[in-house]
């Protein structure tokens, strides 16, 4: 499967599905650029000029990676980890690094306890 995907990167092989022209946002260096996403077997393969089996015109449209949340009390929330999920999948957000340290101000002393 490494070697397919290569081939999908390098262009010598059709990609399953390509998001076309899209409006890349580069998060490690603050650039947007427009270009294609090439993805095989489920994997992002490249970025660049592909043709694919399927393809998504994404004119106009901006394409990002998921965000992280890198500090949440999820119990300060006052909700479900369940309905916090929700909300924050609707803004982008796909993983959090959640500090419980405040379980206590929620549950009392008795949540050290379990």
């Amino acid at each position: 499967m490494l070697k397919r995907r290569i081939d999908v990167a390098t262009g010598r092989t059709p990609a399953d599905c390509v998001i076309k022209n899209g409006q890349i946002i580069d998060v490690f260096n603050g650039d947007v650029y427009t270009g294609d996403i090439a993805i095989a077997d489920g994997y992002f393969a490249g970025i660049g000029r592909y043709e694919g089996i399927s393809e998504i015109d994404a004119a106009g449209r901006f394409v990002s990676p998921s965000f992280i949340d890198g500090h949440v009390h999820i119990e300060s929330s006052m909700v479900r980890p369940y309905e916090l999920a929700k909300i924050l999948l609707l803004h982008g957000v796909t993983c959090v690094v959640a500090d419980p340290h405040e379980i206590a101000n929620v549950s009392g002393k008795r949540a050290w306890n379990i």
